[in-house]
Formats: structure tokens, sequence, C-alpha cells
């Protein structure tokens, strides 16, 4: 992806969730030149990449496959230095933009449409030791109600309304058309995107960037190629 792509998508999410009565931490808005003021503060941040992630899954097509967020907390597996058991992130998902069928090895988590138009979710139950979907019904939990699926059923989150994913539920998702970009919050378990995602047709989930102009703001996974 280009900079300036990313630069103007964040600048795009920034106004719509704050449109929407959503606050940002401060440090949302940092430049380079800010970060390197602050860095001595801020290991936990850097370590456990908190703050913006925009991704086009290798599609070099993001209004078309892609995804904007921001994570806005979060702990690692295992670490006494980290051990918070949770995370949470803030979302921007446009119209018929998708992030791929997926799921996770370990992490379970609530995804929560918080306003703006309505997300559409595509489900499928799927056997994590075999990295591949399974056939048959399962249950999920919708606004904490449990509703039975078959592979491939479409569930769609209207402003308010929240699914529980378990681990083993692949999922694809994107902006229902005609219903506006949604802001989309997701609480978990912690939460590892460098190794707790299986994308069932493959996907590339931090892409390279071009750097056709200079960055306004950082990605959480580029902290430590520009703060020394």
């Amino acid at each position: 992806m280009k900079r300036s792509e990313i630069n103007r998508y964040i600048r795009e999410a920034l106004e719509f969730w704050e449109g929407l009565g959503f606050r940002m931490p401060p440090y949302a808005r940092w430049s380079k030149s800010d970060w390197q003021a602050h860095a001595g503060e801020c290991k936990e941040i850097f370590d456990l990449q908190i703050g913006w992630d925009v991704t086009s899954f290798g599609s070099n097509e993001f209004l078309k496959t892609g995804l904007l967020l921001y994570t806005l907390r979060n702990g690692r597996l295992g670490s006494s230095e980290y051990p918070k058991p949770y995370a949470e992130k803030i979302m921007m998902v446009r119209e018929n933009q998708v992030t791929p069928l997926h799921f996770h090895w370990h992490k379970e988590e609530d995804i929560i449409n918080r306003g703006g138009g309505n997300l559409v979710i595509e489900l499928y139950h799927a056997d994590p030791s075999a990295n591949s979907l399974c056939d048959g019904s399962f249950p999920v939990s919708v606004n904490g109600m449990t509703r039975t699926m078959n592979p491939g059923d479409k569930l769609i989150l209207t402003p308010g309304e929240s699914v529980t994913m378990k681990h083993y539920h692949a999922h694809k998702f994107y902006g229902e058309p005609g219903s506006g970009s949604s802001m989309i919050g997701e609480v978990s378990m912690v939460n590892d995107d460098n190794t707790d995602n299986c994308f069932i047709a493959g996907a590339i989930r931090f892409v390279p960037v071009t750097e056709d102009e200079e960055p306004q703001f950082l990605l959480a996974c580029e902290y430590r190629s520009f703060i020394r």
C-alpha cells in the first residue's frame, strides 16, 4: 500500500469515528517526532503493538479487500510482564469491503456494531486442528441468545448488536451495501495477529508500504522501524 493511502484512510477513520462520538487516545494522532519524543515511556505500546493497523491483505485493492483498525489495549499470552488477558479494537468497515475468511487457533472475541451501517458476517464451522472448514450446523451466540447457523449463513449486525465468536468460528465480514460504513468494536482474549490467524484461502496480514510521502501516522507494526 502507498503511504499516502494509509495517511488518507486514517484521517477518514478519525473523522468517521469521532462523528459517531467515539474518542481516540491522544497518541492516535502522534507524528513520528511525537513518538520519538515519548519513546522512553512507550515500551508497552511498542511491545504489544497498540495503535494503527491498515491492511489490504495483499490484494492491492484496499477498498475491496482490506481493513482499518486501531488496537486500543492488549496483553500477551503467558507473559508475566503483560499479564492482561483481554484486548480491544475499533474498526472502520466500509460497504462491500471484505475481511477474508479466517479463524483463530486461540482467540475468542465479541464483535460489536458500535454505530453507522450494518455489518454482514458470513459464518462457517472450522476445525482448527486441521486448518479446514467443517460441514453441519453449529450454534452461535448473537446478542447473548443462541442461534443455529449453517455453513455460509449470513449474520447481519445492526448498530448495537453483537456476536460471540469462538476460535472455531471461521468468519468473513464486510459492510452491508447501501447502509454506509460501520464502526465495529472487538473485545477479545489477548490478540496476536502474527501467529493466531488462519486465513482459509491465504492472505498477507501485514503488507509492505510504498513510501510516496512522509508518514502522518505510524502503524503499530512499524514503531521499531521508525523509533530509535
